[in-house]
């Protein structure tokens, strides 16, 4: 601006002395600064618009930078609590599988077992008739199935002699393994009992107290293992329609089961 105010000074104080061509040239050069500086002027607006254009281009950035290190610290947070994470299930897994493998040592342990005393069993009764008597294995557990033509008169409570000769031998293989669970389970068929006894019920209950006694007064099983139950007629191996029938589900069963102590006890372990 000043600079403009100095031409128009200058040209109005040499317009009366100085030649026309001079003039005319003294007015072109004045018109070209002119041009020029209206051009630096622009150029100047231009930068300073640029200026104020970077200015809040930075600013923005550095939102951006702030939002970004904020979205980076929570990554950071959440990574290092997936990597925790990782970390605690893949020590959960290696426990489980060390659970794993110890369950199935006890299990073959188990089945090893029941095997065993299958076998000492069937070689202890192997003097009686197979429609008297049965040893069977099924579910880690021997079944020892005795008639009740082998143990008890018809409707009675009391072991027969050949009964208790069975027992002797069950109960000599019982005191030489004594880790074993027995549960002595007493079944009758479908028809209703008369005499001394209220029902089947009772007769059943009353038959499996009977081997108990025998197994524990007369032949020094341990009490604490072994259980008596009776289950009436409601628990039949068939039909109670015929003659047949009915005299297989009179029996006494007598259940031997390795104990699971180990097992339930990793079972229950958190």
């Amino acid at each position: 601006m000043k600079i403009t105010l100095i031409l128009l000074a200058a040209t109005a104080l040499f317009a009366g002395c100085v030649p026309t061509s001079q003039l005319k040239q003294s007015q072109a050069e004045s018109a070209a600064l002119r041009e020029d500086n209206r051009k630096l002027t622009d150029k100047d607006n231009d930068l300073e618009s640029n200026i104020t254009r970077l200015k809040s281009d930075i600013s923005a950035l550095k939102s951006q930078i702030e939002i970004l290190d904020g979205q980076n610290s929570v990554l950071g947070k959440q990574a290092a609590n997936d990597q925790n994470k990782l970390n605690q299930s893949q020590g959960n897994l290696q426990v489980e599988q060390e659970r794993l493998l110890r369950l199935q040592k006890l299990l073959a342990q188990q089945r090893a077992q029941s095997d065993a005393l299958k076998n000492k069993m069937s070689e202890a009764l192997n003097g009686f008739s197979s429609s008297d008597l049965t040893v069977t294995e099924k579910n880690g557990k021997v079944y020892v199935s005795l008639s009740e033509n082998l143990l008890f008169a018809s409707g009675s409570a009391v072991v027969s002699t050949g009964g208790t000769e069975a027992l002797s031998k069950l109960a000599a293989v019982l005191n030489l393994n004594t880790d074993i669970a027995v549960n002595i389970e007493g079944h009758t068929d479908s028809i209703p009992i008369r005499g001394r006894y209220q029902d089947n019920w009772d007769l059943s209950t009353s038959r499996a107290n009977a081997i108990v006694r025998i197994l524990v007064n007369n032949y020094k099983v341990d009490p604490l293992e072994v259980i008596a139950s009776g289950h009436s007629k409601f628990d039949p191996i068939d039909t109670n329609t015929t003659p047949d029938g009915r005299a297989k589900n009179r029996r006494t069963e007598i259940i031997l089961s390795p104990k699971l102590d180990e097992m339930y006890k990793l079972l229950s372990a958190s």
